[in-house]
């Protein structure tokens, strides 16, 4: 019996070979082949079109009209910031993240509020009409204006967009939509990749937004191809443990806003409720009188966050004493530890070192590393630091405190909070305005920053 022939697809670029690689020769990825049936690999004749007639026609930009563009407002002002101010007709949206993290829940909640003025089309893959429509009671979603359909063909899925004209559709999920034209199974490498397509070519000559649901496989991608983020419009990663019930919405891509901006939500009984203040929520609970911990200002695009950074140091009975790191960066940690023994004069090499942002929030920028390195001092010290102060700077490897941006806007969050003490990069405070309620103490190094801090 003559095998099948087959070759070998990239899930995470879709590099075609012949032959198995261990490494991508595409993009690099380890063990990324997967070998496919050379039928379900090249559909270059069979793919499906949803194109509208047979001619292309180009127009001068100058004669475009950027004002046309539409927004539709989504009733949720945190997904909104983090679509840049809505969703833009014509789009198409990738929302991926952990299952049971609140992807399905936030696209039902968001018809309640679309639906008043909009026709809403939900495609669901992995659910029976009648079970949507338990959950959509349980979060209370009664609008009329809402269709729901049970299909995984997507290009009967299309031809029903194409000939109803809603204004907005919601996929639920990409991994269980399947093209006949295609002998591979559903969630598949090609699958996944002309399903999207087809998504795309459709939503842009229909003028309707679609939204789509990707899960992520066990190291945290989106599950599919790699070329699956560049097709859309927009990619949301919703981000949080499940164990907790706050959950962060973020952009990595966005063609029509900012990637910088995120959502904060948290998860209740009846659905997701948008978190207008997340520097109250981060800092709730925050411990009084203890050593080890300090509160930082983070910007996440526009928005200052305030956030809560807890510092252990503990003795060690290891020849390699621990180091751990949750929310902040394990290298910059490091990093630190170093610049902290080196020019401060504080010995970490025998001791077990902790750092932890609450609230499973994420510490990125450089502005982190003041009051990182404060709390691991203030623990090696035991004294604690004032309830009622601030610090943001970056550090550089000769213990400078070196300046960061927005430090305006930071103090301000913090003084709206009522804290009345902030620790700044001195070279920022030509750029301060006075700020009632507000000292401002303006720091060069991390020496003096310590000194300040434990008084």
């Amino acid at each position: 019996m003559n095998k099948a022939k087959s070759i070998y697809l990239c899930s995470e670029c879709g590099y075609e070979s012949p032959r198995w690689y261990g490494k991508c020769p595409g993009c690099g990825a380890w063990n990324s082949l997967i070998e496919t049936p050379v039928e379900a690999a090249a559909p270059t004749a069979k793919r499906p079109s949803a194109s509208v007639g047979g001619t292309v026609s180009a127009a001068p930009l100058a004669a475009l009209n950027a004002d046309a563009e539409h927004r539709y407002h989504t009733g949720v002002g945190e997904l909104d910031r983090v679509l840049g101010g809505g969703v833009v007709k014509g789009s198409l949206v990738l929302l991926g993240g952990d299952p049971g993290i609140g992807k399905s829940t936030m696209m039902l909640q968001i018809c309640e509020y679309l639906g008043r003025t909009l026709r809403v089309l939900y495609v669901t893959g992995e659910e029976s009409q009648r079970q949507l429509k338990i959950r959509a009671d349980r979060l209370h979603v009664t609008t009329e204006n809402l269709s729901v359909m049970a299909a995984t063909d997507a290009q009967a899925i299309c031809e029903y967009i194409r000939s109803d004209k809603p204004d907005l559709v919601i996929i639920d999920s990409i991994q269980t939509m399947v093209i006949d034209a295609l002998s591979s199974s559903p969630g598949s490498v090609p699958q996944v990749r002309e399903c999207t397509n087809l998504f795309l070519r459709t939503a842009k000559t229909s003028d309707i937004p679609i939204f789509i649901i990707g899960h992520v496989n066990k190291d945290g991608a989106i599950a599919g191809p790699k070329v699956m983020e560049h097709i859309v419009d927009a990619v949301l990663y919703f981000e949080g443990d499940r164990n907790l019930s706050y959950r962060i919405l973020r952009a990595v891509k966005n063609r029509f806003g900012s990637t910088n901006e995120i959502g904060v939500f948290e998860m209740r009984d009846d659905g997701l409720a948008e978190v207008e203040n997340p520097s109250a929520m981060l800092l709730s609970g925050r411990p009084v009188g203890v050593s080890g911990t300090c509160v930082a200002c983070a910007l996440e695009g526009s928005r200052p966050i305030l956030a809560e950074v807890q510092g252990l140091a503990a003795s060690s009975g290891m020849a390699n004493p621990r180091r751990t790191a949750t929310g902040f960066d394990y290298n910059r940690f490091n990093l630190i530890l170093a610049v902290l023994e080196r020019r401060c004069g504080y010995v970490f090499s025998n001791m077990d070192t902790y750092v932890n942002v609450i609230g499973g929030f994420r510490l990125d920028e450089p502005a982190g590393d003041l009051p990182v390195a404060l709390t691991l001092v203030s623990s090696l010290k035991d004294v604690p630091i004032a309830e009622d102060l601030v610090a943001f700077g970056e550090i550089g490897l000769a213990g400078e405190v070196r300046a960061v941006s927005q430090v305006e806007q930071r103090i301000r969050e913090a003084a709206r909070l009522g804290f009345a003490k902030c620790i700044v990069p001195h070279a920022c405070l030509k750029q301060i305005r006075p700020v009632d309620g507000v000292e401002i103490y303006g720091v060069k190094t991390l020496r003096q920053a310590v000194e300040l801090a434990m008084q």
